[in-house]
C-alpha cells in the first residue's frame, strides 16, 4: 500500500509527488491517460497537421480547435471529445480544454510564471467582493523560490508591488526586441505604464533532452521518479474517493483501467487531487454521491472562474530589425496590472510580443513594419451561479457522470474588457502604430480560412474556458463555512484528502495561475507529509 496517492500527473501532480517523496513517503501517481514517449507526445509536421485534419473532419476535437494553441501542438495531446463529453446550458458555451496523458496539460503549457501578490490574495478586503485567501504571498514565497530554481525559469527583479520579483530565477530575463523597447519608452512617457520582460520558460533546445522543464516529465515528476519512491500508473481513470463513515477519513481511491475497463480500489492514508480544476470538482462531487464524502460549506462546485481576455494585432512603423528572437513564456513582455481605480473590480495585465513571429518580408503587407500582439489577462469574479455540477443522466466512455458547466461573464467582466480594448488602443497609439486584423498585416492565403472563424479573432471577449485558466469550485477558506478546504488545502471534515490544483483558488488574480498552483501543491503536501509522520493526519 502506498503512503499517498496523487491523482493527476501534470504540473501540480508532479510537484505533489516530488514533495511527498522528498519527505520519505511512498507515492502512487494515478494518471487517466497513456504514457507517451517524447517523440510521440510532441509529434512532427506534417503528420500533426494531417492528424488535426482527421480529428476535425470527424468531429473529435471541434472544441479544442477553438484555441490557438491547438494549431501548434500535436493534437494527440487533446482529448477525444466523443469519449470525454461534458454539457453546458443551451446558448452558453464553455470551452473546456483537456489533455489526458502523463504530464497532462503541462505538455501544452505556454510557460509564463508570474507570482501572485498580496493585492490578489487580499482583494476581497479591498473591494468587498467574495472571500480573501486565508494565506498571503509570504506563505508561498519559499515554494515559489524552489520552483523557480528547479524549473530554471528566466526573469528579473522589476521592483513592482503588484508583481513580486522571481527571487529564485537562476536565468536572466530574455532581452526585449527593438520594437518592444520603443513601446516601453512610449507608454512610460505618455501613459505612465510599465512594460517588463516576461518571466518563464524559453523555447526548448536540443540540449534540454527529450522533455522540456516546462512539462512535468522534464521537471517535478522527473525529479519525483528519480527518488525511487514514486510509482506511476497510467490509464487509471479515477471514479471517486471512498471515505470511512465512522472516522471521516479518506481510505481508498476507486479507478478504472482506461482500456480493459477493469475496476480497482487502491487503499492509502493520504489522497491528493491534482486532476485539473473541473476534473477534480467532478471527482469530489461524485465522491459525495457514492463515496460518503462530507462537505459542509455548501460551496463545492460554486465560483468557477477563468480569465477573461481580449486581444488585438498591430503594426509599428519603421522599427530597427531585431536579432535572434523567440516567442515563448520568457520570450515576450508584460504590461502588468497598475492598481489604479477603475469602473470595475479587480485588474488585468496585457501580454505583449512584437517582432517575435514575423514571417518573411514577402508575406508582410508593410515590409518595414514591426508586427505585434496584445492579449489581456483579466481577473474574473467568483460568482456562486458559475458552477460545476454532475449531469443527471449522461456518462462518459467509462460510465462516469459527466460535468455540467454553467458559467457566463458578468457585467463586471464586460466593463473590464471594454477598458482592456481602450487601453490597447492607447498603448498602440502611443507607439505610433495601428491596430488591424491579422489578414491586413500578413499575406496568408492558406491560413486565412482557418483564422477567420476563430474565437481568437472575434471582437469582444471569447467564451469562458477559452483561456484555459479554469479556477475555483473548491476554495480555501479560513473556516469550514467560508471554504471547502482549510488553509493547507485539506477538506475540513476529511483532512487526509487534499485538493492541490486550480479548484482550490478563492479568487483568480490576473496572473497566469500554473506557478501559484504548483507552489500551493508543494506547500500543502510538505505539511501533510509532516502531519502524517507525526500521526496527526
Amino acid at each position: 500500500m502506498a503512503d499517498a496517492i496523487v491523482v493527476g500527473s501534470g504540473a501540480c501532480g508532479g510537484v505533489a509527488a516530488l514533495a511527498l517523496a522528498q519527505a520519505g513517503l511512498k507515492v502512487l501517481v494515478l494518471e487517466a491517460g497513456p504514457e507517451l514517449s517524447a517523440p510521440r507526445a510532441f509529434g512532427s509536421e506534417p503528420l500533426n497537421s494531417l492528424k488535426r485534419l482527421a480529428a476535425l473532419s470527424s468531429g473529435r476535437q471541434t472544441l479544442a480547435a477553438q484555441h490557438p494553441g491547438y494549431w501548434k501542438a500535436n493534437p494527440d495531446l487533446y482529448v477525444n471529445e466523443w469519449e470525454n463529453p461534458y454539457s453546458t446550458p443551451d446558448g452558453q458555451p464553455f470551452l473546456w480544454t483537456r489533455g489526458r496523458q502523463v504530464g497532462g496539460k503541462s505538455l501544452t503549457w505556454g510557460g509564463i510564471t508570474l507570482r501572485l501578490s498580496d493585492s490578489e490574495f487580499a482583494a476581497a478586503e479591498r473591494d468587498g467582493h467574495g472571500r480573501s485567501w486565508p494565506i498571503r504571498h509570504a506563505d508561498l514565497a519559499p515554494y515559489y523560490e524552489r520552483l523557480e530554481a528547479l524549473l530554471q525559469i528566466h526573469g528579473r527583479a522589476d521592483g513592482l508591488p503588484q508583481l513580486p520579483d522571481p527571487s529564485g530565477a537562476p536565468n536572466p530575463a530574455l532581452p526585449l526586441t527593438p520594437a518592444e523597447e520603443h513601446l516601453q519608452r512610449c507608454i512610460r512617457r505618455d501613459l505612465d505604464l510599465p512594460l517588463i520582460p516576461s518571466r518563464g520558460f524559453a523555447l526548448r533546445r536540443p540540449s534540454d533532452g527529450p522533455w522540456p522543464r516546462s512539462c512535468s516529465q522534464g521537471g517535478a515528476l522527473k525529479a519525483a521518479l528519480a527518488t525511487g519512491r514514486v510509482q506511476l500508473q497510467s490509464e487509471a481513470v479515477v471514479s471517486h474517493v471512498l471515505v470511512d463513515p465512522r472516522s471521516g477519513r479518506a481510505r481508498s481511491v476507486e479507478w478504472i483501467h482506461g482500456r480493459s475497463r477493469q475496476r480497482h480500489c487502491s487503499e492509502t492514508p493520504l489522497v491528493v487531487l491534482c486532476a485539473s480544476t473541473i476534473e477534480s470538482l467532478r471527482l469530489l462531487l461524485h465522491s459525495q454521491e457514492v463515496g460518503g464524502l462530507e462537505e459542509v460549506s455548501g460551496l463545492l462546485g460554486q465560483g468557477l472562474m477563468d480569465h477573461v481576455s481580449a486581444s488585438c494585432f498591430f503594426a509599428l512603423p519603421e522599427q530597427p530589425a531585431p536579432g535572434a528572437t523567440e516567442l515563448s513564456g520568457a520570450g515576450s513582455c508584460f504590461i502588468p496590472n497598475t492598481l489604479e481605480q477603475r469602473s470595475f473590480h479587480r485588474g488585468y495585465g496585457l501580454w505583449c510580443g512584437i517582432q517575435r513571429f514575423d514571417p518573411p518580408a514577402l508575406l508582410k503587407r508593410s515590409r518595414q513594419a514591426a508586427v505585434g500582439f496584445l492579449i489581456g489577462h483579466g481577473e474574473v469574479l467568483s460568482q456562486p451561479d458559475n458552477r460545476v455540477t454532475l449531469h443527471r443522466e449522461r456518462r462518459d466512455t467509462w460510465g462516469l457522470p459527466i460535468a455540467h458547466i454553467d458559467c457566463r461573464w458578468s457585467d463586471n467582466e464586460q466593463r473590464m474588457v471594454r477598458h482592456m480594448q481602450e487601453r490597447m488602443q492607447a498603448v498602440v497609439a502611443s507607439g505610433g502604430g495601428r491596430i488591424a486584423p491579422l489578414a491586413d498585416l500578413f499575406v496568408m492565403p492558406l491560413v486565412e480560412p482557418l483564422v477567420q472563424g476563430s474565437l481568437a479573432m472575434a471582437p469582444g471577449a471569447a467564451p469562458p474556458g477559452y483561456y484555459i485558466h479554469e479556477l475555483g469550485g473548491a476554495p480555501m477558506g479560513a473556516s469550514e463555512t467560508d471554504g471547502v478546504l482549510n488553509p493547507w488545502n485539506q477538506l475540513w471534515r476529511t483532512p487526509n484528502l487534499l485538493v492541490c490544483d486550480g479548484s482550490a483558488w478563492p479568487s483568480a488574480g490576473w496572473q497566469s495561475p500554473t506557478l501559484t498552483s504548483m507552489a500551493l501543491s508543494w506547500r500543502a503536501c510538505s505539511h501533510a507529509a509532516a502531519s502524517l509522520k507525526r500521526g496527526e493526519l
